[in-house]
């Protein structure tokens, strides 16, 4: 058994760099327009309520890979060229957009009524029973499968190698390209995914032993 040398390994880092990055970028941009999301679900008119619902029945019935064929093959269709990079957040923000826009919806109404009642007894607006009541409160709920959901974003980031973004996996073909031993190559990658997946799987699990404590 023949062991990879240090570029290689090095090479192997950096695509591990650029999943823990893509991973952060598609939970940035994706948390973003899902929290627009989930306050349009819950607060918004019902003709807009229903078009944020179809949008996200639409990208969660939508394979992940054919999100980011669109947007790498897709939008040059349109005359916007965009590299792997820029393409793989995109799609992956999309896809990540729907999830965590039903999971805040979900820790949304999860906030008892009466607690926005009172605050409007008190004569808070809209835009301050929000800030200082509901979102205080829907954001410990939501916490736990925020985290959880970190975790398949982590993993999903593997398929922006279909579009040539030399991430983990994509790096990892490449050196199993040059060495032929996938095992060596595809063991070290499973390893390196479960050192960054596994602790955001026990934070998780620890925080949700928290809420259910704080809720007995």
């Amino acid at each position: 058994m023949i062991s990879l040398t240090p570029e290689q390994l090095l090479f192997l880092l950096r695509g591990f760099g650029w999943t823990i990055a893509l991973s952060l970028l598609a939970f940035a941009g994706g948390g973003a327009l899902g929290f627009v999301l989930a306050l349009a679900r819950v607060y918004a008119a019902r003709p807009v309520r229903t078009v944020v619902m179809l949008y996200i029945k639409l990208i969660q019935g939508t394979p992940l890979l054919i999100l980011l064929f669109l947007t790498y093959f897709g939008l040059p269709a349109l005359g916007l060229v965009v590299e792997p990079l820029p393409a793989a957040a995109l799609g992956l923000s999309v896809y990540v957009s729907a999830y965590l826009g039903e999971i805040w919806r979900g820790c949304l109404e999860a906030v008892p009524r009466t607690q926005e009642e009172a605050a409007a007894c008190l004569a808070l607006n809209w835009r301050q029973r929000l800030i200082h009541v509901i979102l205080p409160q829907a954001m410990k709920i939501a916490t736990p499968p925020t985290v959880g959901f970190m975790v398949q974003i982590v993993k999903n980031t593997s398929l922006a190698s279909a579009i040539g973004f030399v991430e983990m996996v994509r790096a990892g073909q490449m050196i199993n390209n040059a060495t032929f031993r996938p095992f060596i190559v595809f063991v070290l990658i499973a390893g390196l995914y479960f050192a960054l997946c596994y602790p955001l799987s026990v934070w998780s699990r620890r925080l949700e032993g928290k809420f259910d404590v704080a809720h007995r």
